[in-house]
């Protein structure tokens, strides 16, 4: 929420307090029917807002004023349901525009994006994913005052007197945003956007194909996406993979991204992370593994002289032991892993539209084993390694295997 001590409506219930069904009706653009008192419950206090949708469907609810612009400016394209809305005695209503209008305009808009079928979402296929910069074509529009855009519909959109209105009015909790007129824009920026979507879809396109060929894709956990941070298109993404025998892959999405500054094909640092483990993980975007990754995914990043290596050979290396498995822990609280490590359940390389990218194992060290790594060389360490189990695989509950 953009402001934090702003109160946030729940989902609307019955009379016998139960969240109704279809929470997403009233803000889908048509009329709806409700044939009971609907009660609005507060799911997060704070200052009362004139205007506010609830936490999930969306729903507009709207103090009195509020209703009162829309009733006297757009009779005929509003329903306003009066609520009860908890611990409020003043008067309350859903406010739902009843006509959903197939107008906003792709190429004026700064970017849209559709949901396709490779998306795995069929009931979404053909809609609007994304929709930045927005502009609608108005002759299409007509004379309608208020209604929800056709595949778009989390927004609301009014005309210039009913905004001007609602202002006067002094209502709370509403912002406001144009379009129409010119594009947000320039045509530079829009052939440089253009550019850059082609590439991100090449690349990302390509590597999916190749995450694929190792396993199942988990599509339910969710590794948010970092912006920034020195990767080659500035957005830092991870994947997780399920293979056989109950293993878990996790990789780096990114490291091999052309790079953004240059708008030019290329493999970006020629390298992605592949960290296996056969140990139970129960929520992979707080689970050790991950971090871990992301701790030498930054050190890769940070540092040129530690890529070269860990793209054509083996390297060991230490990261923060912040919140590792106490096994793992070296004296000086760190963590020692070891890139490279061939392994024939994995390939060593993945052709990329531009070019071959090298798929480094992450191999974790427990601290008997850097000890004797640091002393007798990685020889007959990986040795040990490809002659007992786990192998390549990183786990944090095992034997040292010297």
């Amino acid at each position: 929420m953009d402001i934090r001590d702003r109160w946030l409506p729940g989902e609307a219930t019955n009379a016998q307090g139960q969240e109704i069904d279809d929470i997403w009706q009233f803000a889908d653009g048509c009329p709806v029917q409700v044939h009971e008192r609907l009660t609005i419950p507060i799911g997060h206090p704070g200052v009362v807002q004139d205007f506010s949708t609830s936490s999930v469907g969306g729903t507009p609810v709207v103090h009195k004023r509020v209703a009162n612009v829309f009733a006297e400016l757009a009779p005929d394209e509003v329903q306003v349901i009066p609520v009860d809305v908890e611990g409020q005695s003043e008067p309350y209503f859903i406010l739902v525009a009843t006509q959903s209008i197939r107008c906003i305009d792709d190429q004026e808009s700064a970017e849209v994006l559709y949901w396709v079928p490779e998306d795995g979402r069929p009931e979404k296929t053909g809609r609007y994913r994304s929709v930045m910069g927005m502009r609608i074509d108005t002759t299409k529009v007509g004379n309608a005052k208020v209604f929800r855009p056709w595949g778009w519909s989390i927004t609301l959109i009014v005309s210039e007197d009913i905004k001007e209105a609602l202002e006067c009015s002094g209502a709370t909790g509403m912002s406001f945003r144009e379009v129409t007129g010119p594009s947000e824009v320039s045509p530079e920026e829009r052939e440089h956007n253009r550019k850059l979507k082609a590439l991100y879809e090449r690349t990302e396109t390509a590597r999916t194909a190749f995450w694929r060929t190792l396993g199942t894709l988990d599509e339910k956990s969710i590794l948010p996406i970092v912006v920034g941070g020195g990767w080659p298109a500035r957005r830092q993404v991870w994947r997780v993979i399920h293979r056989p025998e109950g293993r878990t892959l996790f990789v780096t999405d990114g490291l091999s991204d052309f790079f953004v500054a240059a708008v030019e094909p290329s493999i970006g640092f020629g390298l992605e992370l592949a960290l296996e483990t056969d140990e139970p993980v129960e929520n992979v975007a707080k689970s050790w593994q991950q971090l871990l990754l992301e701790r030498i995914a930054n050190e890769l990043v940070g540092h040129e002289h530690l890529r070269e290596p860990a793209r054509t050979g083996i390297l060991s290396m230490e990261v923060d032991g912040e919140r590792m498995p106490e096994p793992l822990l070296t004296k000086e609280g760190r963590v020692a892993v070891l890139l490279g490590m061939d392994t024939p359940t994995l390939p060593t390389h993945f052709t990329m539209p531009d070019g071959q990218v090298r798929l480094v194992t992450v191999k974790t060290l427990m601290p008997r084993e850097l000890t004797y790594l640091l002393e007798h060389g990685r020889e007959e360490l990986l040795h040990r390694f490809n002659q007992s189990h786990p192998g390549h695989l990183s786990n944090a509950w095992r034997q040292p295997v010297v």
